[in-house]
Protein backbone atom coordinates (compact mmCIF):
# COMPACT_ATOMS: atom_id res chain seq x y z
CA UNK A 1 0.00 0.00 0.00
CA UNK A 2 1.29 3.29 -1.22
CA UNK A 3 1.90 5.75 2.17
CA UNK A 4 -0.39 8.72 1.79
CA UNK A 5 0.03 12.27 2.85
CA UNK A 6 -3.12 12.83 4.35
CA UNK A 7 -3.20 11.24 8.22
CA UNK A 8 -7.11 11.21 7.73
CA UNK A 9 -9.85 10.84 8.71
CA UNK A 10 -11.59 12.37 5.48
CA UNK A 11 -14.84 13.33 5.67
CA UNK A 12 -16.51 13.02 2.03
CA UNK A 13 -20.35 14.61 1.85
CA UNK A 14 -21.83 13.14 -1.22
CA UNK A 15 -20.99 9.74 -2.50
CA UNK A 16 -21.91 10.71 -6.07
CA UNK A 17 -19.37 9.64 -9.31
CA UNK A 18 -16.84 12.08 -7.54
CA UNK A 19 -17.10 11.51 -4.10
CA UNK A 20 -16.96 8.01 -4.39
CA UNK A 21 -13.82 7.95 -6.28
CA UNK A 22 -12.30 9.97 -3.90
CA UNK A 23 -13.37 7.84 -1.26
CA UNK A 24 -11.95 4.77 -2.86
CA UNK A 25 -8.47 6.58 -4.12
CA UNK A 26 -8.01 7.58 -0.48
CA UNK A 27 -9.12 4.20 0.40
CA UNK A 28 -6.30 2.54 -1.88
CA UNK A 29 -3.49 4.43 0.50
CA UNK A 30 -5.13 3.35 4.04
CA UNK A 31 -6.88 6.78 4.73
CA UNK A 32 -9.39 6.14 6.97
CA UNK A 33 -12.40 7.76 4.95
CA UNK A 34 -16.06 9.07 6.52
CA UNK A 35 -19.11 8.83 3.91
CA UNK A 36 -22.45 11.14 4.04
CA UNK A 37 -24.87 11.57 1.92
CA UNK A 38 -28.68 12.51 1.72
CA UNK A 39 -29.12 9.07 0.20
CA UNK A 40 -28.67 6.19 3.05
CA UNK A 41 -29.09 3.78 -0.32
CA UNK A 42 -25.86 5.58 -1.75
CA UNK A 43 -23.76 5.47 1.50
CA UNK A 44 -24.35 1.97 1.56
CA UNK A 45 -23.51 1.37 -1.94
CA UNK A 46 -20.18 2.74 -1.55
CA UNK A 47 -19.35 1.60 1.52
CA UNK A 48 -20.58 -1.75 -0.07
CA UNK A 49 -17.59 -1.01 -2.81
CA UNK A 50 -14.67 -0.48 0.02
CA UNK A 51 -15.16 3.43 -0.10
CA UNK A 52 -15.14 4.21 3.72
CA UNK A 53 -17.82 3.86 6.32
CA UNK A 54 -20.71 5.72 8.29
CA UNK A 55 -20.39 8.66 10.51
CA UNK A 56 -20.10 8.26 13.93
CA UNK A 57 -20.73 10.92 16.87
CA UNK A 58 -16.69 10.99 17.82
CA UNK A 59 -15.08 11.69 14.10
CA UNK A 60 -13.06 14.46 13.99
CA UNK A 61 -12.40 14.84 10.35
CA UNK A 62 -9.26 16.39 9.14
CA UNK A 63 -10.45 17.11 5.98
CA UNK A 64 -13.67 17.75 4.57
CA UNK A 65 -14.51 16.95 0.84
CA UNK A 66 -18.11 18.62 -0.11
CA UNK A 67 -19.44 16.72 -3.17
CA UNK A 68 -22.78 17.50 -3.73
CA UNK A 69 -24.72 19.44 -6.47
CA UNK A 70 -24.01 23.21 -7.24
CA UNK A 71 -27.08 24.46 -5.99
CA UNK A 72 -26.92 23.41 -2.38
CA UNK A 73 -22.58 23.30 -2.39
CA UNK A 74 -22.42 26.65 -0.42
CA UNK A 75 -24.70 25.46 2.23
CA UNK A 76 -23.28 22.40 3.02
CA UNK A 77 -19.98 23.88 3.47
CA UNK A 78 -20.83 26.05 6.10
CA UNK A 79 -22.58 23.57 7.44
CA UNK A 80 -19.68 21.37 7.73
CA UNK A 81 -17.56 24.41 8.57
CA UNK A 82 -19.76 24.59 11.75
CA UNK A 83 -20.19 20.84 12.96
CA UNK A 84 -16.54 21.26 12.37
CA UNK A 85 -14.56 23.56 13.46
CA UNK A 86 -10.80 21.96 13.73
CA UNK A 87 -11.29 21.00 9.66
CA UNK A 88 -10.41 22.13 6.70
CA UNK A 89 -13.11 22.20 4.15
CA UNK A 90 -13.25 21.97 0.55
CA UNK A 91 -15.52 21.09 -2.41
CA UNK A 92 -15.15 20.17 -6.14
CA UNK A 93 -17.87 21.86 -7.62
CA UNK A 94 -17.71 23.08 -11.17
CA UNK A 95 -17.96 26.62 -10.15
CA UNK A 96 -15.66 28.49 -7.56
CA UNK A 97 -17.17 32.12 -7.41
CA UNK A 98 -20.18 32.19 -6.95
CA UNK A 99 -19.92 29.63 -4.27
CA UNK A 100 -16.87 31.47 -2.37
CA UNK A 101 -18.92 34.37 -2.44
CA UNK A 102 -21.87 32.81 -0.87
CA UNK A 103 -20.23 30.75 1.55
CA UNK A 104 -18.70 34.64 2.68
CA UNK A 105 -22.06 35.89 2.73
CA UNK A 106 -23.49 33.16 4.86
CA UNK A 107 -20.62 33.58 7.39
CA UNK A 108 -18.53 30.57 6.72
CA UNK A 109 -14.97 30.49 8.31
CA UNK A 110 -12.95 31.22 5.23
CA UNK A 111 -9.74 30.53 6.73
CA UNK A 112 -10.87 27.23 6.80
CA UNK A 113 -11.65 26.88 3.25
CA UNK A 114 -10.78 26.76 0.02
CA UNK A 115 -12.70 25.89 -3.48
CA UNK A 116 -11.31 23.06 -6.01
CA UNK A 117 -12.05 21.83 -8.40
CA UNK A 118 -10.79 18.19 -10.18
CA UNK A 119 -11.54 18.45 -14.03
CA UNK A 120 -12.20 14.48 -14.68
CA UNK A 121 -15.45 12.80 -14.79
CA UNK A 122 -17.71 10.54 -16.71
CA UNK A 123 -20.77 10.41 -18.70
CA UNK A 124 -21.88 8.03 -15.71
CA UNK A 125 -23.02 9.30 -12.16
CA UNK A 126 -23.64 7.89 -8.95
CA UNK A 127 -21.65 5.86 -6.47
CA UNK A 128 -21.44 2.03 -8.83
CA UNK A 129 -19.35 4.04 -11.21
CA UNK A 130 -16.82 5.43 -9.14
CA UNK A 131 -13.01 4.82 -9.79
CA UNK A 132 -10.12 4.75 -7.46
CA UNK A 133 -7.73 6.48 -10.44
CA UNK A 134 -10.42 8.73 -11.92
CA UNK A 135 -8.05 11.53 -11.15
CA UNK A 136 -4.72 10.16 -12.10
CA UNK A 137 -3.04 12.75 -14.42
CA UNK A 138 -6.06 14.88 -14.53
CA UNK A 139 -5.65 18.45 -13.67
CA UNK A 140 -7.66 19.20 -10.10
CA UNK A 141 -7.87 23.14 -9.44
CA UNK A 142 -7.03 24.91 -6.00
CA UNK A 143 -9.04 28.26 -6.18
CA UNK A 144 -6.94 30.26 -2.88
CA UNK A 145 -8.17 33.30 -1.60
CA UNK A 146 -6.54 35.54 1.02
CA UNK A 147 -8.32 34.28 3.97
CA UNK A 148 -6.88 31.17 3.98
CA UNK A 149 -2.93 30.43 4.84
CA UNK A 150 -0.95 28.08 2.35
CA UNK A 151 -0.18 25.94 5.53
CA UNK A 152 -4.35 25.31 6.09
CA UNK A 153 -4.67 24.60 2.51
CA UNK A 154 -1.59 22.12 2.71
CA UNK A 155 -4.37 19.58 3.17
CA UNK A 156 -6.42 20.22 -0.04
CA UNK A 157 -3.00 19.87 -1.68
CA UNK A 158 -2.33 16.78 -0.43
CA UNK A 159 -5.66 15.46 -1.53
CA UNK A 160 -5.10 16.24 -4.60
CA UNK A 161 -1.30 14.38 -4.50
CA UNK A 162 -2.86 11.55 -3.03
CA UNK A 163 -5.47 11.15 -5.88
CA UNK A 164 -2.49 11.33 -8.42
CA UNK A 165 -3.91 14.46 -9.90
CA UNK A 166 -1.82 17.69 -11.16
CA UNK A 167 -2.66 20.84 -8.58
CA UNK A 168 -3.37 23.89 -10.38
CA UNK A 169 -3.77 27.20 -8.51
CA UNK A 170 -5.92 29.66 -9.79
CA UNK A 171 -8.30 32.32 -8.46
CA UNK A 172 -12.02 31.30 -8.60
CA UNK A 173 -12.61 34.15 -11.00
CA UNK A 174 -10.03 32.81 -13.87
CA UNK A 175 -11.27 29.41 -12.48
CA UNK A 176 -14.66 30.10 -13.79
CA UNK A 177 -13.58 31.96 -17.07
CA UNK A 178 -11.40 29.27 -17.71
CA UNK A 179 -14.01 26.30 -17.80
CA UNK A 180 -16.44 28.33 -19.10
CA UNK A 181 -14.51 27.76 -22.60
CA UNK A 182 -13.26 24.17 -22.14
CA UNK A 183 -15.97 22.46 -20.57
CA UNK A 184 -18.88 24.63 -19.98
CA UNK A 185 -19.53 25.93 -23.78
CA UNK A 186 -18.64 22.12 -24.92
CA UNK A 187 -21.22 20.72 -23.17
CA UNK A 188 -23.97 23.00 -24.72
CA UNK A 189 -22.63 22.52 -28.47
CA UNK A 190 -22.50 18.84 -27.47
CA UNK A 191 -26.10 18.79 -26.67
CA UNK A 192 -27.64 21.24 -29.09
CA UNK A 193 -25.65 18.78 -32.27
CA UNK A 194 -27.33 16.02 -30.59
CA UNK A 195 -30.64 17.24 -30.91
CA UNK A 196 -30.32 17.60 -34.38
CA UNK A 197 -30.57 13.56 -34.53
CA UNK A 198 -33.60 13.02 -32.83
CA UNK A 199 -35.65 14.02 -35.99
CA UNK A 200 -33.17 12.30 -37.85
CA UNK A 201 -33.82 9.51 -40.45
CA UNK A 202 -32.91 6.07 -39.34
CA UNK A 203 -30.55 6.02 -43.11
CA UNK A 204 -28.81 8.97 -41.83
CA UNK A 205 -28.07 8.30 -37.92
CA UNK A 206 -26.93 4.70 -39.41
CA UNK A 207 -23.60 6.28 -40.98
CA UNK A 208 -22.35 7.79 -37.65
CA UNK A 209 -18.57 7.69 -37.63
CA UNK A 210 -16.81 8.56 -34.58
CA UNK A 211 -16.52 12.37 -35.69
CA UNK A 212 -19.95 12.32 -34.81
CA UNK A 213 -19.18 10.14 -31.92
CA UNK A 214 -16.83 12.79 -30.21
CA UNK A 215 -18.50 15.73 -30.81
CA UNK A 216 -21.89 14.21 -29.20
CA UNK A 217 -20.35 12.04 -26.46
CA UNK A 218 -20.78 14.62 -23.68
CA UNK A 219 -24.38 15.26 -24.87
CA UNK A 220 -25.09 12.09 -22.70
CA UNK A 221 -24.68 13.59 -19.57
CA UNK A 222 -27.26 14.67 -16.77
CA UNK A 223 -29.56 17.09 -17.64
CA UNK A 224 -30.57 17.84 -14.01
CA UNK A 225 -26.61 18.56 -13.09
CA UNK A 226 -25.99 20.62 -16.25
CA UNK A 227 -28.85 23.06 -15.71
CA UNK A 228 -27.23 23.58 -11.99
CA UNK A 229 -23.65 24.51 -13.34
CA UNK A 230 -24.66 26.44 -16.36
CA UNK A 231 -26.95 28.55 -14.29
CA UNK A 232 -24.01 29.21 -11.42
CA UNK A 233 -21.73 30.46 -14.24
CA UNK A 234 -23.93 31.65 -16.80
CA UNK A 235 -22.58 35.53 -17.47
CA UNK A 236 -19.35 33.39 -18.72
CA UNK A 237 -20.54 30.57 -20.61
CA UNK A 238 -23.20 33.19 -22.56
CA UNK A 239 -20.07 35.28 -23.21
CA UNK A 240 -18.14 32.46 -24.97
CA UNK A 241 -21.66 31.01 -26.53
CA UNK A 242 -21.91 34.71 -28.04
CA UNK A 243 -18.23 34.54 -29.52
CA UNK A 244 -18.90 30.63 -31.04
CA UNK A 245 -22.34 31.92 -32.76
CA UNK A 246 -19.98 35.24 -34.38
CA UNK A 247 -17.72 32.65 -35.51
CA UNK A 248 -20.75 30.14 -36.82
CA UNK A 249 -22.34 33.35 -38.53
CA UNK A 250 -19.17 33.97 -40.51
CA UNK A 251 -18.54 30.21 -41.60
CA UNK A 252 -22.39 30.13 -42.28
CA UNK A 253 -21.86 33.26 -44.45
CA UNK A 254 -19.56 31.62 -46.59
CA UNK A 255 -20.95 28.51 -47.10
CA UNK A 256 -24.28 29.77 -48.47
CA UNK A 257 -22.03 31.06 -51.50
CA UNK A 258 -19.01 29.25 -51.77
CA UNK A 259 -18.66 30.70 -55.08
CA UNK A 260 -18.99 34.24 -54.02
CA UNK A 261 -14.97 36.69 -54.22
CA UNK A 262 -13.20 35.35 -50.77
CA UNK A 263 -15.89 32.59 -49.59
CA UNK A 264 -13.43 30.15 -50.20
CA UNK A 265 -10.76 31.37 -48.65
CA UNK A 266 -13.09 32.48 -45.47
CA UNK A 267 -14.21 28.67 -44.92
CA UNK A 268 -10.04 27.87 -45.20
CA UNK A 269 -9.18 30.02 -42.64
CA UNK A 270 -12.05 28.65 -40.25
CA UNK A 271 -10.98 25.41 -40.58
CA UNK A 272 -7.36 26.58 -40.52
CA UNK A 273 -7.81 28.45 -37.36
CA UNK A 274 -9.60 25.28 -36.12
CA UNK A 275 -6.64 23.41 -36.47
CA UNK A 276 -4.31 26.40 -34.61
CA UNK A 277 -6.70 25.92 -32.09
CA UNK A 278 -6.88 22.27 -30.90
CA UNK A 279 -2.79 22.03 -31.17
CA UNK A 280 -2.90 23.99 -27.66
CA UNK A 281 -4.78 21.25 -26.47
CA UNK A 282 -2.02 19.43 -23.88
CA UNK A 283 -1.53 16.09 -25.03
CA UNK A 284 -0.34 12.91 -22.91
CA UNK A 285 1.69 14.00 -19.88
CA UNK A 286 0.63 17.21 -20.34
CA UNK A 287 3.03 17.73 -23.55
CA UNK A 288 1.91 19.42 -26.89
CA UNK A 289 3.38 16.51 -28.72
CA UNK A 290 1.84 15.34 -32.00
CA UNK A 291 1.33 11.77 -32.57
CA UNK A 292 1.01 9.41 -35.90
CA UNK A 293 -2.04 7.19 -36.40
CA UNK A 294 -2.75 4.02 -38.04
CA UNK A 295 -5.68 2.31 -38.35
CA UNK A 296 -5.71 -1.44 -38.02
CA UNK A 297 -9.23 -3.55 -38.42
CA UNK A 298 -9.73 -6.07 -35.75
CA UNK A 299 -12.12 -8.85 -36.29
CA UNK A 300 -14.95 -9.05 -33.55
CA UNK A 301 -14.03 -11.89 -31.67
CA UNK A 302 -12.37 -12.22 -28.28
CA UNK A 303 -8.95 -11.90 -27.69
CA UNK A 304 -7.88 -9.97 -31.66
CA UNK A 305 -7.68 -6.42 -29.41
CA UNK A 306 -5.22 -7.78 -26.47
CA UNK A 307 -3.26 -9.78 -29.53
CA UNK A 308 -2.93 -6.46 -31.04
CA UNK A 309 -1.57 -4.41 -28.06
CA UNK A 310 1.02 -7.19 -27.31
CA UNK A 311 2.52 -7.34 -31.00
CA UNK A 312 2.41 -3.75 -30.62
CA UNK A 313 4.32 -4.07 -27.04
CA UNK A 314 6.99 -7.10 -28.82
CA UNK A 315 7.79 -4.12 -31.73
CA UNK A 316 9.26 -2.37 -29.56
CA UNK A 317 6.31 0.71 -29.79
CA UNK A 318 4.17 2.28 -26.71
CA UNK A 319 0.98 3.10 -27.75
CA UNK A 320 0.14 6.75 -27.07
CA UNK A 321 -3.51 6.57 -28.02
CA UNK A 322 -6.33 4.55 -28.71
CA UNK A 323 -9.39 5.18 -30.46
CA UNK A 324 -12.06 2.73 -31.37
CA UNK A 325 -15.07 2.13 -33.78
CA UNK A 326 -17.48 -0.10 -34.55
CA UNK A 327 -19.51 -0.07 -38.27
CA UNK A 328 -23.22 -1.04 -38.27
CA UNK A 329 -24.06 -4.55 -39.23
CA UNK A 330 -20.09 -5.23 -39.75
CA UNK A 331 -17.97 -7.94 -37.60
CA UNK A 332 -14.81 -6.02 -37.40
CA UNK A 333 -13.92 -3.12 -35.89
CA UNK A 334 -11.37 -0.22 -36.42
CA UNK A 335 -8.83 0.54 -34.08
CA UNK A 336 -7.37 3.77 -34.63
CA UNK A 337 -3.55 3.46 -32.90
CA UNK A 338 -1.43 6.92 -32.30
CA UNK A 339 2.33 6.28 -32.15
CA UNK A 340 5.61 8.85 -32.30
CA UNK A 341 6.21 9.61 -35.83
CA UNK A 342 9.22 8.26 -35.94
CA UNK A 343 8.10 4.19 -35.43
CA UNK A 344 5.24 4.78 -37.52
CA UNK A 345 6.47 3.39 -40.58
CA UNK A 346 8.04 0.50 -39.18
CA UNK A 347 5.03 -0.18 -37.22
CA UNK A 348 3.25 -0.24 -39.80
CA UNK A 349 5.17 -2.75 -41.90
CA UNK A 350 5.65 -5.38 -39.18
CA UNK A 351 1.61 -5.39 -38.31
CA UNK A 352 1.67 -6.29 -41.81
CA UNK A 353 4.08 -8.24 -42.01
CA UNK A 354 2.26 -9.95 -38.95
CA UNK A 355 -1.02 -10.67 -41.35
CA UNK A 356 -2.61 -7.16 -39.78
CA UNK A 357 -5.01 -5.63 -42.33
CA UNK A 358 -3.83 -2.20 -42.04
CA UNK A 359 -6.90 0.65 -43.38
CA UNK A 360 -5.89 2.96 -46.00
Amino acid sequence: MVESRLTGPVRVVGVGLLGTSIALGLRARGVDVILSDASPTNVSIAIDYGAGRRTTDGDEPQLVVVCVPPDVTATVIVRELSAYPRAVVTDVASVKQPILDAVAAAGGDLTRYVGSHPLAGREKGGPMSGRADLFVGRPWVVAGHPAISYQTAAAVDDLILDLGATLVEMTAADHDAGVALVSHVPQVVSSVLAQRLIAAPDSAVNLAGQGLRDVTRIAASDPELWVQILGANAPLVVEQLQLFRDDLDRFIGALADPAAPGARRGIAEGLAAGNAGVARIPGKHGQDKKYASLVVMVDDRPGELARLFAEVGEEGVNLEDLRLEHSPGAQVGLAEISVLPEVLERLTEALAARGWRIAG
